[in-house]
C-alpha cells in the first residue's frame, strides 16, 4: 500500500520533498537575519520569511524558464544533427566490427526521434507546474514555521522528547544543508568547467550541456559517468575527427574525478558517513519509485533515514548497514547540541545510569 502510494502520488510528493529541502536550507538564515539590528530599528521573523520566500521564487521560476529555454533551444537544433549523430554511432559500431555498420545505422534510422523529442519538450513543459506547486508549499511551510515548537511538543506532549526529537531534526538538516551546499559548489564548478571546454572547442549545445551536467553531479557515482558519456557524444556528432572527440572525453573525465573524487570528499568530509553499496541500493529503490527525480532526492532521504534510525534503539541495525563505517553515531554533534551522548538509548536508560 505504501509503495502504492509513493508511485501514485509520485508528483505531489517529489514536490513536497524539494520544498522541505528548500525550507530547511533557509530556516535557520531566517532565524539568523531576524537577530539582526539595524540602528534602533530590527527585522523581524515575518519580514525575514517573506524575503527569504521571495527569493526562493524568483530563484525556482528563473531556473525553469532557463531550462526551458535550454530544452525548446535543444529541440528547435537537435533535428539538424539527427543524420549526423546517426552517422557518429554508426562509425563507433565499426570500430568493433565492420559488418555492424550498416545494421545500426539501420536500427538507429527505424526509431522515431522526432516523437521522443516532442516528449521531451512536453515533459519540460510540467517543469513549470512543479515548480508553482513548490513555492506553494515553502510558502505555507514559512506560515507555520513559528508555531513548529509548539506543535511539536503538544504532539510529544512532553518537553524532552520534544526537545529530543528537535534536537534530531536539527542533525538532518544540518547534515543534508551541508552536502546540498557543497554537492551544488561543486555541481556549478563541473558545469562551468564543461561549459568553458566546449566553448573552447567551438561546439554547439554548451549551454545546456553545462545545465545537464550540473544537474546530473547530484546523482552520485552514476550522474557524472552519464554527463561525461553525453559530452563525448555531443563532440563525436560536431566534429569530424574521432581523436578530437576523445581529447574532450579525456578532458571532461579529468574535470569530473578531480572535483568529483577529490575536491567533493575533500568539502564533504565526515558529514556524510553513509555506505557506498547503500547508496546505489538507495539510487535504484527511489529511482524505480520515482523515477530521475527520486535519484536526486535519494541520498538526502537516506541520510534522513540514518539518523532517524540512529536515534531508536530497536532500528539501531538499519542505521549500522547504512553508515559507511557502522558507526552511525553522532554523539560529538548531538553533545554540543545538548543531546544526551549516546542517541541509541533511551533518555531514561542513560538518566539510571
Amino acid at each position: 500500500m505504501i509503495l502504492f502510494l509513493l508511485v501514485q502520488a509520485r508528483f505531489i510528493l517529489i514536490s513536497l520533498v524539494i520544498a522541505i529541502i528548500l525550507f530547511a536550507l533557509t530556516a535557520d538564515a531566517i532565524t539568523a537575519f531576524s537577530r539582526l539590528r539595524i540602528g534602533s530599528w530590527k527585522i523581524t521573523n515575518w519580514l525575514a520569511s517573506m524575503a527569504a520566500f521571495t527569493l526562493i521564487a524568483v530563484v525556482l521560476l528563473t531556473l525553469s524558464a532557463i531550462v526551458i529555454s535550454q530544452v525548446n533551444s535543444v529541440v528547435t537544433t537537435t533535428l539538424t544533427y539527427t543524420d549526423q549523430a546517426i552517422a557518429a554511432v554508426a562509425r563507433l559500431a565499426a570500430l568493433f566490427s565492420p559488418e555492424a555498420e550498416a545494421t545500426v545505422e539501420a536500427s538507429i534510422r527505424s526509431i522515431q526521434v522526432s516523437s521522443y523529442i516532442t516528449t521531451l519538450a512536453g515533459q519540460a513543459g510540467n517543469l513549470l507546474s512543479a515548480t508553482t506547486l513548490v513555492i506553494l508549499f515553502v510558502g505555507f511551510m514559512f506560515a507555520e514555521r513559528l508555531w513548529f515548537g509548539t506543535k511539536l511538543e503538544n504532539l510529544m506532549d512532553d518537553k524532552d522528547r520534544a526537545a529530543r526529537v528537535g534536537r534530531i531534526i536539527h542533525s538532518i538538516v544540518r547534515r543534508v544543508n551541508h552536502y546540498l551546499l557543497v554537492k551544488t559548489g561543486v555541481s556549478a564548478a563541473t558545469g562551468v568547467a564543461v561549459y568553458l571546454v566546449m566553448q573552447g572547442f567551438g561546439l554547439d549545445f554548451a549551454g545546456p550541456m553545462a545545465i545537464l551536467t550540473f544537474v546530473l553531479n547530484y546523482i552520485p557515482s552514476v550522474g557524472s559517468i552519464i554527463a561525461t558519456i553525453l559530452l563525448a557524444l555531443v563532440a563525436l556528432i560536431q566534429v569530424p575527427e574521432p581523436a578530437t572527440a576523445l581529447l574532450i572525453f579525456v578532458i571532461a573525465g579529468m574535470v569530473q574525478f578531480m572535483l568529483g573524487s577529490v575536491i567533493d570528499p575533500m568539502l564533504m568530509g565526515r558529514a556524510l558517513r553513509v555506505s557506498s553499496f547503500g547508496i546505489i541500493v538507495s539510487l535504484s529503490f527511489w529511482g524505480a519509485v520515482w523515477g530521475i527525480p527520486g535519484m536526486f532526492l535519494a541520498v538526502p532521504i537516506m541520510v534522513a533515514i540514518m539518523i532517524v534510525c540512529s536515534h531508536i534503539p530497536s532500528a539501531r541495525p538499519v542505521a549500522v548497514l547504512l553508515s559507511r563505517e557502522g558507526l552511525p553515531d553522532f554523539g560529538d554533534e548531538d553533545e554540543r547540541m545538548g543531546a544526551p551522548a549516546n542517541p541509541a538509548k533511551p533518555v531514561s536508560n542513560q538518566a539510571a545510569e
